[in-house]
């Protein structure tokens, strides 16, 4: 390749671009983590966000409030409260108010699970993230919650 080729094959790089590309390796890597605690019960990422979702509304919530509340979207929420149901975490039940909607709750079951998980998950993000110390991370925080602001 000739010095005129190897300049026109060259691009320039943007820090966007470059900090865009860290973000998603730190988040692959970060997530292994989370999928290594969560094998041992058998779920998967998505589904411990809904349970989490679930605990933090008592009195349930709709199939498309919960999608809109997921950390990823899943294109198939249904089939995963499904397999969550099957397995006794969740229950469904029609809205008295409203017969066209079912609500969601997390059951006793669910719950116990959750609790088993939170102190592994909590030592797990400690040993991730805790040796950039608290005011990094709130910086952090600041700073990822300022990117999503940005609208695509």
């Amino acid at each position: 390749m000739s010095k005129a080729q190897h300049s026109a094959s060259k691009r320039e790089v943007c820090v966007e671009e470059v900090v865009y590309l860290a973000l998603l390796r730190t988040t692959d890597m970060l997530s292994r983590g989370v999928v290594q605690v969560l094998k041992k019960e058998d779920l998967s990422a998505n589904q411990y966000n809904v349970l989490r979702i679930l605990r933090g509304a008592p009195d349930g919530l709709a199939c498309g409030e919960i999608a809109n509340r997921m950390i990823t979207r899943d294109p198939d929420v249904t089939r995963l409260l499904d397999r969550l149901e099957k397995r006794r975490l969740i229950e469904r039940s029609r809205d008295p108010q409203d017969r066209r909607t079912v609500m969601t709750k997390i059951t006793r079951n669910g719950l116990k699970l959750l609790a088993r998980l939170d102190e592994p998950i909590l030592q797990m993000h400690r040993r991730q993230l805790g040796s950039l110390g608290t005011e990094r991370l709130q910086n952090l925080q600041g700073l990822l919650l300022e990117a999503r602001k940005v609208q695509t």
